[in-house]
C-alpha cells in the first residue's frame, strides 16, 4: 500500500533558505535537503502497469452533497482525451501517463454506490477500507480500479497524522484488483491535505491560501489527492511498477513531485498558477462543465523532470 506521508511544515520553514529540495512520499508540501540533490529517476521494477480502457468504480462513504460528487466526478471525466478541452486541461495533464511504457490509460466511471448510513461506522481501519473497496468493485473485476471516498466526518486510521489517502490492492473471489481511498480533510486537517487551498495552523504568519475554484476546500483537496493517487495506481499498481526509493514508502509518478503545481515552485510556494479573473480562484487545468482544477506536477519519463501545465 502506498500512503501519502505528511511532514511537519515547521521543518520546511526552517530549511526554506535552501533551493534544493526532495519530495517525500505523499505530503502536501516538500521535504528539503541541504546537500546536492541526486537526479530524480523513477525506475521500473518489472511489474504490470495499468493501460488501455480502465473503469473506476466508486463508493461514496458518508454524506456527500450532489455538488461535491459532481465536482469530483467531473474531474475524472476530464481526464479523457475525448473531453476535448483547450489547454491547459486535465486531459493534457493525464497525457503524461502515456509516456510510461504501454501507452495511455483511459479512465471512465463505472457504477457508483452511496453509503450514507456509515455501514462500518465513522471510524475506519485499513481493513475497513479494503472491505469497502471490495464493495465498490462489486465482484471480481479486470481493467478496473475501486475508489473509496470518505466524507469530512469520517475518521480513518492514519488520516491527517500520516496520510491523506492511499492506494493498494485487494482481492475479490481470488482476483486481485487495485483500489484507492481519499478522505475529505475539510474539518480534520485542511492545512495538511488540502494545501495550498488551506494552510497549516503553524504555517508562516500573514500567509494566505489560494482561493478554491469550487469554494469547497475539502473537495479541492480530494481532487489533488485523487490526481496523485490515480497516477500512482496506473504507474505502480502492485508495487512493482515505477518508483524511487523503498517499495514500502515509494516516490511515485506524482509523489516524487509533491508540492509542485506550477513553474518556480519552492517549499511553501506552489509555483506560478493561473487565476480566474472573475472569481479570483487559482487553478492550472480546465475540466468539463467549466470546471477549474489545481493538479500537481507529474514525473515525465521522457524528460526525467516534474512536468507542470503552467
Amino acid at each position: 500500500m502506498a500512503p501519502y506521508r505528511l511532514l511537519p511544515f515547521l521543518l520546511l520553514l526552517l530549511l526554506s533558505s535552501s533551493t534544493a529540495f526532495q519530495s517525500s512520499s505523499y505530503t502536501p508540501h516538500r521535504s528539503l535537503i541541504l546537500v546536492q540533490q541526486q537526479p530524480l529517476i523513477l525506475r521500473y521494477h518489472n511489474g504490470p502497469l495499468l493501460k488501455g480502457n480502465l473503469t473506476l468504480h466508486i463508493l461514496w462513504y458518508g454524506k456527500f452533497t450532489p455538488s461535491q460528487r459532481a465536482a469530483i466526478s467531473d474531474f475524472i471525466v476530464s481526464l479523457s482525451p475525448s473531453s476535448k478541452l483547450p489547454p491547459p486541461s486535465a486531459a493534457s495533464w493525464w497525457a503524461t501517463t502515456a509516456a510510461y511504457p504501454g501507452g495511455a490509460a483511459v479512465i471512465s466511471i463505472g457504477h457508483e454506490i452511496l453509503d450514507t448510513s456509515y455501514s462500518l461506522g465513522r471510524s475506519l481501519t485499513t481493513a475497513s477500507l479494503r472491505r469497502l473497496a471490495r464493495r465498490a468493485a462489486g465482484g471480481p473485476i479486470k481493467n478496473a480500479i475501486a475508489a473509496v471516498f470518505t466524507s469530512a466526518d469520517v475518521a480513518v486510521d492514519g488520516f491527517c497524522m500520516s496520510s491523506c489517502g492511499v492506494h493498494g490492492a485487494a482481492r475479490n473471489s481470488g482476483v486481485k484488483f487495485p483500489y484507492l481511498w481519499v478522505g475529505n480533510a475539510a474539518v480534520q486537517c485542511p492545512g495538511q491535505c488540502a494545501w495550498p487551498y488551506a494552510l497549516p495552523e503553524y504555517g508562516p504568519p500573514g500567509a494566505a491560501p489560494l482561493v478554491a475554484p469550487s469554494g469547497d476546500v475539502g473537495v479541492e483537496g480530494i481532487v489533488i489527492n485523487l490526481a496523485t493517487l490515480i497516477a500512482g495506481v496506473v504507474t505502480n499498481p502492485y508495487g512493482r511498477g515505477y518508483f524511487q526509493g523503498p517499495a514500502a514508502a515509494p516516490l511515485e509518478a506524482v509523489t516524487a513531485c509533491t508540492g509542485i503545481f506550477g513553474s518556480g515552485a519552492y517549499p511553501g510556494y506552489p509555483g506560478k498558477v493561473l487565476v480566474d479573473t472573475k472569481s479570483g480562484a487559482s487553478y492550472n487545468a480546465r475540466g468539463v462543465n467549466g470546471r477549474e482544477y489545481l493538479l500537481p506536477a507529474m514525473w515525465d519519463p521522457k524528460t526525467f523532470n516534474c512536468a507542470t501545465l503552467v
